[in-house]
C-alpha cells in the first residue's frame, strides 16, 4: 500500500491524481489497502491503495 494511503482515515478529504474531474472525495473506509471514497462528481468508488496514491486535501 502507498505510505500516504495507509494514513488515510474516514472523514478525510482527498483528490484522485488521475481523475481531477471527480472533484473532492471523502474517505469512507480504508481496510487492507481497499479505500472507499465518495467523490462529489463520481460518487462512491473503491480504490486499490497499492495502485492509486490519493492526494490529501487539507484546505477546501
Amino acid at each position: 500500500m502507498n505510505d500516504i494511503n495507509a494514513l488515510l482515515e474516514p472523514g478525510q478529504i482527498v483528490r484522485h491524481p488521475d481523475q481531477p474531474d471527480w472533484g473532492l472525495g471523502q474517505v469512507q473506509s480504508n481496510i487492507d489497502g481497499r479505500i472507499t471514497v465518495n467523490f462529489r462528481e463520481q460518487g462512491k468508488v473503491v480504490l486499490d491503495g497499492s495502485v492509486v496514491a490519493l492526494v490529501p486535501v487539507f484546505e477546501t
